[in-house]
């Protein structure tokens, strides 16, 4: 079984979620959020093995918060769950550490998909061209331009810490600030 939390501000998309996924026998849905604040307490509660993380939260933003998550002691799986799940968030989303990212559009068997790929361990991420790292570096100070670099080739945050010469809290202060200046800018709906 994949016990699965959900962070989502909106309480029809959640009610939907949770319905696709207990349809699934493998797949548990085991609560949802719909803010950081509640989120937080609900992860040592419930110990999820995968958190589907919309990207755009009010009071908060779901690429930090995923950070967050990964950086805990026993962190789950991330994928990020999103209607702005396009290239442009894909070195943000793997800057913040997320396992996979899935359009909220996409149909539920894609979903259900990539829940289990994570859960083997298997990324489900957009392919990083150089395009992609070229427009993310033109946002980023040259001393961040090699943390950027290693957490694309996936080197754990403690080795990051080791090849700087700093603590493994100061890299995840500078990863915070990257993941910042990397955010997808979001429509303002009129």
């Amino acid at each position: 079984m994949i016990r699965i939390l959900s962070v989502d501000d909106h309480p029809a998309l959640q009610a939907g979620l949770r319905t696709v996924l207990e349809g699934e026998p493998d797949l548990v849905p085991i609560g949802s959020a719909s803010t950081v604040e509640e989120l937080l307490p609900m992860l040592h509660e419930t110990r999820p093995d995968v958190v589907l993380l919309d990207y755009h939260l009010p009071r908060g933003d779901g690429l930090v918060l995923c950070h967050r998550i990964k950086t805990s002691l026993t962190p789950p799986r991330v994928l990020v769950y999103s209607a702005y799940a396009d290239t442009a968030l894909t070195v943000p989303a793997v800057v913040a550490g997320a396992d996979g990212i899935v359009h909220k559009g996409a149909p539920a068997r894609e979903l259900f998909a990539a829940i289990r790929a994570v859960v083997r361990g298997e990324r489900v991420l957009p392919a990083i061209s150089a395009e992609l790292l070229a427009t993310a570096a033109e946002r980023l100070d040259q001393d961040d331009l090699p943390l950027v670099a290693m957490r694309v080739d996936g080197t754990p945050l403690v080795e990051i810490a080791r090849v700087l010469c700093v603590e493994p809290a100061q890299v995840a202060r500078r990863l915070e600030r990257v993941i910042t200046r990397l955010g997808v800018e979001v429509p303002v709906a009129g």
